[in-house]
C-alpha cells in the first residue's frame, strides 16, 4: 500500500505540472483567440469586449487557478468558436477514439502474445527468421501510411468497407464496430510487431539465466520451463511497453481519424487549434495526459504484483 500511495501521489503531482504547462503554453504562444473568432474584420471595440467576456484580460494565474478548478469539477468551459460547452462537444467524440484505442490494443496483445511465444520458442530457426523479417517491415510504418494501405487493399480493392463511410455507435453500434476494426487494424500493426520483438528478446534472455538452468535440472520441459518461470519474469518488460503502447494507440487513433474520415476527437483538435479556440484545445490534451499518466499508474502497480521485489 505504501508502493501504491507514493504512485498515486506521484501520478497526481505529474498530472497538476502537465496541466500548468498546457496552460502555460497557449498563453503564451502567438494567436489572439478574439481574433479567430471574430475575424479579421472585427473592430478593436469589439475585439476587446470580446476578450473581456472570455476572461482573456485577467492575471495568466488566476485564470489558470479558475480554469482548473473548474476542470476537476468537470466543467471544461465553453469553446471560443462555437459558444458551447466543451463538455458537450467532446462527450459524443472521445467514445470513439477510446473504443478505437482499445480494440486495436487487444487486437495486439492477441495477436503479439502467441507469436511472441511462438518465435522465441522457436529462435533461429526458418519461420522465427521469416517472422521477424516480415516484423521489421511492419515496425517501421507509420500509422497514417499503413491506414492508406489498409483503405487501398481493404476498401478499394476487396470491398470489405466502404472508405469514408462512416457509422455512428449511436445508431447502429454493429455497423460502427464493423467500420473501425480496420482503422483499428492499422493503428494496431506496428505496435504488435513492436510487442513481439520485446517478448521474444525477453524471453530468450530470461532463458539463459540459473534459475532456468535449475529449472531444467529438476525435470521439467521446455513448455513447463517457458510458462511457468521464463515468461512470468520476461512479461515485465513488455508489459511497461503495452503501457506505453495504450497511451500512444490514443494518440495514433487520432491520426488515423483523418485517414478514414472518423469524427473522433482528432477532428475537433485540429479545428481547434486553427481557431484558437484554447479552451477545447487545452481540455483534450490534459485528458489524452490523464490518459497516459494514469495508464502508467495501473502498469507500476501491476509491476507491483508480478514481483513484489519491485519497490520503488
Amino acid at each position: 500500500m505504501k508502493y501504491i500511495g507514493k504512485k498515486l501521489s506521484t501520478t497526481l503531482i505529474t498530472l497538476l505540472c502537465i496541466s500548468f504547462l498546457v496552460y502555460l503554453a497557449f498563453d503564451v504562444i502567438p494567436g489572439d483567440a478574439a481574433l479567430a473568432a471574430l475575424g479579421t474584420d472585427a473592430t478593436p471595440e469589439s475585439l476587446e469586449a470580446l476578450r473581456e467576456q472570455l476572461g482573456l484580460n485577467r492575471p495568466f494565474l488566476q485564470r489558470y487557478v479558475a480554469w482548473l478548478f473548474d476542470f476537476i469539477r468537470g466543467d471544461f468551459g465553453m469553446s471560443y468558436k462555437y459558444q458551447m460547452p466543451v463538455a458537450e462537444m467532446i462527450g459524443s467524440k472521445l467514445p470513439i477514439t477510446i473504443i478505437m484505442a482499445l480494440i486495436s490494443f487487444f487486437i495486439m496483445i492477441a495477436i503479439s502474445l502467441p507469436v511472441g511465444i511462438y518465435t522465441a520458442k522457436h529462435s533461429g530457426k526458418l519461420t522465427d527468421r521469416l517472422i521477424m523479417a516480415v516484423n521489421q517491415v511492419m515496425m517501421s510504418v507509420p500509422h497514417f501510411f499503413m491506414g492508406i494501405m489498409i483503405t487501398y487493399l481493404f476498401g478499394l480493392i476487396l470491398k470489405l468497407f466502404t472508405p469514408g463511410g462512416f457509422v455512428s455507435y449511436e445508431t447502429d453500434f454493429g455497423g460502427f464496430l464493423a467500420y473501425i476494426i480496420f482503422p483499428c487494424i492499422a493503428i494496431a500493426i506496428p505496435k504488435i510487431a513492436m510487442s513481439v520483438k520485446m517478448l521474444r528478446s525477453s524471453c530468450i534472455e530470461e532463458a539463459k539465466k540459473d534459475y532456468v538452468r535449475t529449472a531444467y535440472s529438476k525435470g521439467n520441459n521446455t513448455d513447463k520451463v517457458l510458462y511457468r518461470h521464463v515468461l512470468r519474469n520476461a512479461m515485465i518488460p513488455v508489459i511497461t511497453m503495452w503501457g506505453m503502447t495504450l497511451a500512444d494507440m490514443l494518440v495514433g487513433s487520432i491520426v488515423i481519424e483523418q485517414v478514414f474520415n472518423i469524427p473522433g476527437i482528432g477532428r475537433i483538435l485540429l479545428t481547434s487549434i486553427s481557431y484558437r479556440d484554447y479552451p477545447v484545445v487545452e481540455t483534450i490534451i490534459v485528458l489524452i495526459a490523464f490518459v497516459v499518466i494514469v495508464t502508467n499508474f495501473f502498469v507500476d502497480v501491476i509491476y507491483q504484483l508480478i514481483d513484489p521485489r519491485i519497490s520503488v
